[in-house]
């Protein structure tokens, strides 16, 4: 019988030197987490994690806060190894990007805001509570700079507490940059699993994979107060102009019963040098469960 005290850690670990036994380490990716590989205009959906906060130990789901939901639905979607060690509740979502394409779109306007959502969104923001999102088994980081150091979190804030306020306001608008590597799917072997089990792809399957691989995933979240008549014209997926994150507190959008929030996001593809790793599902796992 295992050990209790064995953590997951310690499991990802074994089972990388298992796999490293087996073949050279710099051709392979772990089952449920190889390669994905897209061509342009391709659709790859978001998903989102369980909302944590370096406060409190207790996990609420995305949708337990008044969040657009996605065409269909929501459901359960941690598929594959890497998303089932965070051991959160995986969600889909709606947020939708096609591959090499950006755009800023909208997402939905929500109904007048009640007393319940109020106190919902007010406390988890005071709890500072964070969105966690991920792509393609990236998670979504943001960067800042304090004191000329650089540092980074996984994922964002529900929203924020100006000092010396009573006001909290929502983080409405998200500006994604895609990093994306050309795979040119050649001389790599990829292990993969599927309803026949472990496999390798060959090399003129490789071939085939051509395409674009996904290698890092970056938020920067603002609030932004929208002229809701005109929002409410708008359907899911439609396009915008580009949004300004606005510094002045007046032109962000205020928590406060019957406010209408709209929630719109931009993304955009940069090129990058980077080869997506083996590695990164296990460093990704670690950060999904200890929140900076």
């Amino acid at each position: 019988m295992m050990s209790p005290f064995i953590s997951r850690r310690m499991l990802c670990t074994a089972f990388v030197m298992a796999v490293f036994s087996l073949r050279d380490c710099n051709g392979f990716y772990l089952p449920g987490s190889y390669m994905h590989t897209y061509s342009t205009g391709d659709e790859i959906y978001a998903k989102v994690n369980s909302l944590t906060s370096i406060e409190t130990e207790l996990p609420f789901s995305y949708y337990s806060l008044p969040y657009c939901k996605p065409r269909g639905g929501i459901k359960k979607s941690a598929e594959n190894l890497g998303e089932l060690l965070m051991g959160d509740q995986i969600d889909n979502s709606p947020y939708r990007f096609r591959m090499n394409i950006n755009e800023t779109v909208y997402l939905c306007t929500t109904p007048p805001l009640n007393e319940n959502e109020v106190k919902l969104l007010k406390q988890r923001t005071r709890d500072m509570y964070q969105v966690n999102m991920i792509l393609d088994n990236l998670p979504a980081m943001r960067f800042a700079n304090q004191n000329g150091v650089q540092i980074q979190w996984t994922g964002y804030p529900i929203g924020y507490t100006p000092p010396n306020s009573n006001d909290d306001y929502i983080i409405n608008h998200l500006r994604f940059r895609v990093l994306i590597h050309e795979y040119e799917g050649a001389g790599v072997e990829i292990i993969g699993t599927g309803e026949e089990g472990m496999g390798i792809i060959t090399e003129a399957d490789n071939k085939k994979a051509s395409g674009y691989e996904i290698v890092g995933f970056e938020v920067y979240p603002c609030s932004v107060k929208f002229d809701t008549d005109k929002m409410l014209k708008l359907h899911l997926y439609d396009n915008m102009t580009s949004v300004s994150c606005p510094p002045d507190l007046d032109k962000s959008q205020v928590i406060r019963e019957q406010e209408r929030v709209s929630f719109t996001y931009e993304v955009e593809f940069v090129r990058s040098d980077t080869r997506h790793c083996l590695c990164h599902i296990f460093e990704n796992s670690e950060k999904g469960s200890n929140q900076v």
